[in-house]
């Protein structure tokens, strides 16, 4: 009847423009995740085996672009420096400007300012060095490890040289924040270094922008599909005649 039909029309204009909607903020969610996400972090494919467990050769990375200022020790970084043949390498920082950092103490454990530091991340029970090393860390620069401690060419190759292996804070580009593929998740900031001043950096946001774009992605197809879907259960709804034709409501 008409008033059957008004009340139709109006859940179909009703849903008509809900659907527009969710698809116009799915729009603004999936677009505006993507900019947040490439202005905030670069992806980076790890070259070597030297951070090793946590982050395997060939691993795809999302690195938050940073100033070396925020910096703090336990961040992994990219960085390049003209001493390390000046191409972009990703190490772990151990110490920070005035840092004292030395290994091993009795148990094979480093110590940063003679506190030692537990290293859950290194692979099985070795000792934090093979190679033995006690760096003062000036002011400005930082000292870098990588995991695989057997075989990764870091500060400690360089002792000999001008800073003893000490980068400049400027030279770091970016933090990593997760592993992207294969999937690995978020890299969790070591809580050891945590009670040494100036304690752990945050997470980047990269949990906020995936969200805002997987919530963009659910809305954008919801909102599509309501179309379809409304005409799909009105034929459904439709009463049919004797002779088979759809009756005139």
């Amino acid at each position: 009847m008409s008033g059957t039909g008004r009340t139709g029309s109006g859940h179909g204009r009703l849903g008509s423009v809900l659907s527009g909607l969710a698809v116009a903020v799915g729009c603004v969610l999936f677009l505006g995740g993507f900019v947040w996400g490439a202005l905030l972090y670069q992806p980076y494919t790890v070259p070597t085996d030297s951070m090793s467990p946590t982050v395997e050769p060939g691993d795809r990375v999302l690195a938050q672009r940073i100033d070396g200022s925020e910096v703090r020790r336990g961040d992994i970084v990219v960085f390049t420096d003209k001493v390390w043949a000046d191409v972009p390498m990703v190490k772990r920082v151990v110490g920070v400007g005035g840092d004292k950092v030395a290994c091993c103490e009795a148990d094979g454990r480093m110590t940063v300012n003679g506190k030692a530091v537990e290293e859950p991340y290194l692979r099985g029970d070795e000792p934090a060095s093979p190679l033995g090393f006690t760096v003062s860390v000036p002011e400005g620069k930082l000292f870098l490890l990588g995991d695989e401690r057997r075989t990764s060419v870091d500060s400690r190759s360089h002792l000999q040289e001008a800073g003893e292996g000490t980068v400049p804070i400027g030279a770091v580009s970016a933090r990593l924040d997760a592993v992207a593929w294969p999937v690995g998740g978020m890299l969790e900031r070591p809580r050891s270094f945590a009670a040494l001043p100036g304690g752990i950096s945050e997470p980047g946001p990269v949990r906020p922008v995936l969200a805002s774009v997987a919530l963009g992605a659910v809305l954008i197809l919801g909102g599509a599909a309501y179309g379809p879907l409304a005409k799909l259960a009105g034929r459904r709804r439709r009463p049919v005649g004797r002779s088979g034709a759809t009756a005139d409501v």
